[in-house]
């Protein structure tokens, strides 16, 4: 029997030739679809829209003829939801009463075709006024998760994205209004940044979307303050934004806590009319609960009245939960015992019955303290402080003066929180500012492990910057491989921090993939070190293999019988004073291969003129023991006379004197009377 016959598209052929038992699948036939179908409304082509087959539909019937019956069913069904789609869309438009659209949304039964009122709302929106566009931003961002499932949202955007093409031939600016949709919906969080990556991958090549995605993703989402900027590009958020809201939530919780008045309070709530944002209250009333033991009984009856009442839904009290546990390390900083009096709510709130708590992630209680809280809080402010003096100043001695103030030898922990804050700074700004943020990094001296450490705890939250960053792949790979071209950190280093405890799809295990790349690539050294544009310096056009070749010239020329002061005048004139220890890594090694005194004299007179600081002195000395083993290869004895020379140095004192090293070989030379010319 032909089934060919009688079909309007090649879309109802194939769903009538489906196996009888399949339940509500989807078919999605691209090369198949016939452009400007049945439906095609308001000027705008439907393309590629799924249908769906229901088991349980009072239509559905294994045999052919029936098959044929149920498809035309479906796709009456489908004609209708777009009619009524339209009309609540425009009904939306001219009242703005976001809870009679959701009332009306639901009131279809259909939740299967809500991906199509998405992309309506949108498409329509698109060639209107930002008062529309607003309005449409407003009402996804209510409707997500409560009326509309966030997989239906998804697929709402995937397809406005796929058909732009033919968006664009009615709406000139397509690409423009719709990537700011998009950077709208990842800003809401009601569209995950995953979306650009993958939508990027499936797109076929010359695709309008791959410029949609693009203009999303590089010209809204990767700005500064781009939160804020993208939420009031159509003025909606004038009147109120989001730090507003989240202001008179803590005044409406305060408030309650003092005067205990729940009917007050419930009709506070009521007023924000902001019920896609109740998760926010949810969030702000447990921390309170955890900071204010006195106010726990009443907060949390609060927040149980209002589960009760179906004030505030199941999903934005689950989504309230999550985003404490999504922050517990940083909020145990602030409230000692943090985990246990979270895990103590949780149960309380699930015995009461107004939380799933099989819907929550397990709260984590292995991870260990760096340091002590109050510490750490006080350091993290004054971390900060200083780095953003740095991007303002440029200037690395101050930044190693401040930090040499803080005492960190006595808490090394608290350089790997230095540098991770300094690189999640930088990720957030210009190329200049990363570029500096990797000039600083090696110019401080220190330990490989707490770099280790810092980048570490990069990795592991690199999921969570990714909602704020959503480029953090690209960048922070890139700060990576820039530490080990910079010597920072070494290659086998990024295993280290990998620790194999990454998850294969995680962020994090991203990162070290590209950053591994980035390192195996052809000319990768020069390439890294001019990724930001400054070549290894905030110095334009200096790269740091030409610093190193000035270094080795100037110090051959010292040697040679120069003037002590001139040479002094060349290091300065370098303008790298972050760099200086490579002055001193030259010339121990000079010294320990020709034996010659001479260059001992003028690291002497820099030291102490100040032009080669103790750090630098020290970093210089340490970078020689990191190469000692290949040293040896062409001077045998070169561990002998370096461990004489480090003891020489404690001596006058340009090292510390836990500087460690190997002091037996050093001793036993000294006992045997040796000394270097």
């Amino acid at each position: 029997m032909d089934l060919s016959k009688g079909y309007k598209s090649n879309e109802q052929l194939i769903a009538a030739r489906e196996n009888a038992d399949l339940s509500s699948k989807i078919f999605h036939s691209k090369d198949n679809t016939i452009k400007g179908g049945t439906g095609t409304q308001g000027g705008f082509v439907d393309m590629d829209d799924n249908h769906f087959i229901d088991a349980n539909d009072s239509s559905y019937s294994s045999s052919e003829e029936t098959n044929k019956s149920s498809v035309k069913n479906i796709d009456t069904r489908f004609e209708e939801y777009k009619k009524k789609a339209s009309i609540i869309v425009e009904e939306y438009f001219a009242t703005d009463d976001v809870i009679s659209t959701a009332n009306e949304l639901k009131d279809l039964e259909m939740p299967r075709y809500n991906y199509y009122f998405v992309k309506k709302l949108i498409s329509m929106a698109m060639d209107r006024h930002d008062k529309e566009k607003e309005m449409a931003a407003v009402l996804l961002s209510s409707l997500y998760g409560d009326v509309i499932d966030p997989r239906q949202v998804y697929a709402g955007f995937r397809k406005l994205v796929e058909s732009a093409d033919d968006l664009i031939v009615d709406i000139p600016d397509t690409v423009d209004v719709l990537a700011l949709f998009i950077a709208r919906a990842v800003v809401d969080d009601i569209l995950p940044p995953a979306f650009l990556k993958k939508e990027m991958e499936a797109l076929p090549e010359g695709a309008k979307g791959i410029d949609v995605v693009k203009r999303a993703e590089k010209g809204y989402l990767s700005a500064p303050l781009h939160a804020e900027i993208i939420e009031r590009r159509w003025g909606g958020s004038r009147n109120k934004t989001v730090e507003d809201v989240k202001a008179k939530i803590d005044n409406l919780l305060v408030e309650y806590a003092v005067s205990g008045d729940k009917k007050e309070a419930i009709r506070c709530i009521n007023d924000l009319k902001v019920p896609f944002f109740h998760h926010q209250i949810v969030k702000r009333a447990i921390i309170m609960a955890m900071e204010r033991k006195k106010a726990e009984g009443k907060l949390l009856d609060l927040l149980k009245t209002a589960s009760e009442e179906c004030l505030i839904n199941s999903s934005q009290i689950s989504k309230g939960f999550t985003r404490i546990i999504d922050m517990i390390d940083d909020l145990s900083l602030d409230i000692p015992n943090a985990k246990e009096l979270l895990q103590s709510l949780i149960s309380k709130a699930a015995s009461e019955g107004w939380l799933c708590a099989s819907s929550l992630k397990q709260v984590s209680f292995s991870e260990k303290k760096l340091v002590e809280d109050s510490i750490v809080r006080a350091f993290k402010a004054k971390a900060q402080s200083i780095i953003q003096e740095y991007f303002l100043t440029g200037d690395v001695l101050e930044v190693n003066s401040c930090l040499e103030s803080e005492n960190l030898s006595s808490i090394p922990e608290l350089k790997a929180v230095f540098v991770k804050r300094l690189i999640m700074l930088a990720m957030d700004r210009k190329k200049r500012e990363k570029e500096m943020a990797s000039v600083l990094l090696s110019s401080l001296y220190f330990p490989a492990d707490d770099v280790v450490n810092g980048f570490t705890m990069l990795i592991e939250s690199a999921d969570d910057i990714a909602l704020d960053i959503p480029i953090v792949v690209e960048d922070l790979a890139m700060f990576l491989a820039r530490a080990v071209v910079d010597d920072v950190l070494a290659p086998l280093h990024l295993e280290e921090i990998g620790g194999g405890s990454l998850k294969p799809d995680s962020v994090g295990n991203h990162v070290l993939k590209m950053a591994k790349s980035l390192l195996n690539a052809r000319l990768s050294g020069e390439r890294i070190l001019r990724c930001w544009g400054g070549g290894g310096s905030y110095t334009n056009g200096w790269a740091i293999e030409d610093v190193k070749d000035q270094i080795g010239k100037l110090l051959e020329e010292f040697e040679s019988g120069g003037d002590t002061r001139e040479a002094c005048r060349c290091i300065t004139e370098l303008g790298m004073p972050f760099f200086h220890h490579e002055v001193v890594k030259k010339s121990l090694v000079t010294i320990i291969e020709k034996k010659h005194d001479r260059i001992w004299r003028l690291l002497e007179e820099c030291f102490n003129t100040g032009i080669i600081t103790p750090i630098q002195m020290a970093k210089g000395f340490g970078r020689v023991a990191e190469s000692l083993d290949d040293l040896c290869l062409d001077v045998p004895d070169a561990k002998n006379q370096f461990g004489w020379l480090v003891e020489r140095a404690k001596k006058v004192g340009w090292l510390d004197l836990s500087f460690g090293f190997n002091k037996t070989t050093a001793y036993t030379m000294m006992d045997n009377g040796y000394h270097p010319v």
